[in-house]
């Protein structure tokens, strides 16, 4: 089903300054839960809140920053079947729109997640917002609606009983949303302009929890999808596979690409790269076993990956060939995704404490927050702060 409003469409819509950097989607712009140049303002080892805000219904999409906006989606209602999306004001936290949908997919979920699972995205001029439902909506940065896609309608069978999450990621002006579960399991590429289907492919028919990452090949982007049968890199205009790896992976973490690798929960941690005489082939640089992630994605910086693993052990390891260089201990089970900022790293655990680490010594714990709700979601990063949510609250968090 789609549902369209072309006089909205044909508006033009103002672009967000850069003077701000922007956070428009699940780890950020490039998928990579890294903002090397934005450090949290003020004592590290001191966050506070600076301001909080509550939240209708429940929750794990991860906010998103567009300009002066902070996005986020929830769903509410006995089923879930009411779906939001909430503008708030980078600055103060005051609401400045909320917009309410009913969902025309199936709301099932595990009761530890829930519908608005993914996380939504933005090319700076729209708002794209995710369900596990398979609810697609598209809005202007004032909360208009600009077109809707009700993809169960379409594919009746593309659904997960224990509920979907994977989030959308937007390549070279493309929408990528993965639909992949244990029946009709696809991938499809979506004009932003109408919501019209570029490409649609065929995916393992198996549930997966993972979300698409970006890969920079010189002047192209590719779309790297990870599944319990590998990962393949697909084009973002033609939806055609350029190259693969097929070794298998997890369906849970994502992997992330930097600097021409691709680091995939893979027999532990795998570091890949296209093949050095064939393009349809990645290449294995290095696979450890003991580099396994939990829940948590890994993250690249500075030469090193780190990995969160079961129940609270965050190593970090050389890039080049995945040799551990410290580990360190934190507190309580991880569901969320780290993310660094400066050189300092961000992990709330469940039972909502943030941890402040330094990871440029060994793993130090600078200082903790306890936000006092569950945390199940990936803290985003702008404007010299942390923006994390729950079930019950959006908070923006900064050094005291």
């Amino acid at each position: 089903m789609r549902i369209l409003f072309p006089g909205i469409i044909g508006l033009s819509i103002l672009t967000i300054s850069a003077a701000r950097a922007d956070w428009r989607q699940f780890r950020g712009d490039s998928t990579s839960a890294v903002a090397a140049d934005v450090a949290i303002s003020g004592d590290p080892a001191q966050p506070e809140i600076e301001w909080s805000q509550p939240l209708p219904g429940r929750g794990l999409s991860s906010p998103i920053i567009v300009g002066d906006q902070v996005i986020v989606t929830a769903s509410s209602g006995y089923q879930q079947t009411r779906l939001h999306v909430l503008s708030f004001d980078l600055a103060d936290g005051g609401l400045q729109w909320e917009r309410q949908y009913w969902a025309t997919g199936r709301t099932a979920s595990h009761p530890k997640t829930c519908v608005a699972a993914p996380t939504p995205a933005s090319d700076g001029e729209r708002i794209f917002a995710f369900y596990s439902s398979n609810d697609l909506a598209c809005l202007d940065l004032d909360g208009n609606l600009l077109w809707y896609r009700g993809l169960t309608f379409d594919f009746p069978n593309a659904s997960n009983s224990l509920g979907m999450s994977s989030s959308l990621v937007i390549a070279d002006g493309t929408v990528v949303a993965m639909v992949e579960n244990d029946s009709d399991s696809f991938t499809t590429g979506i004009d932003p302009e109408n919501g019209e289907e570029r490409w649609r492919i065929e995916r393992p028919r198996a549930a997966n929890w993972t979300s698409p990452a970006l890969w920079n090949a010189g002047e192209t982007t590719l779309v790297l999808l990870q599944s319990s049968k590998g990962v393949s890199a697909v084009d973002p205009h033609t939806g055609e596979t350029v190259w693969e790896y097929s070794d298998g992976a997890s369906t849970i973490p994502s992997l992330v690409a930097v600097d021409g690798l691709a680091f995939v929960p893979s027999n532990g941690l795998t570091a890949i790269r296209p093949g050095q005489t064939t393009l349809d082939v990645a290449e294995i640089v290095w696979q450890e076993g003991s580099l396994s992630p939990g829940t948590a994605s890994p993250i690249v910086h500075d030469g090193s990956v780190f990995v969160l693993s079961k129940p609270n052990v965050l190593t970090r390891a050389a890039a080049e060939d995945g040799k551990t260089q410290w580990k360190s201990r934190l507190t309580g089970n991880f569901s969320g995704s780290p993310v660094i900022a400066g050189n300092l790293l961000y992990a709330f655990n469940e039972d909502g404490t943030g941890h402040v680490v330094d990871i440029a010594n060994r793993g130090e714990t600078l200082g903790t927050i306890d936000l006092g709700e569950t945390v199940l979601s990936t803290p985003a990063v702008a404007d010299g702060a942390l923006f994390i949510r729950s079930d019950g609250h959006l908070w923006k968090i900064a050094g005291k």
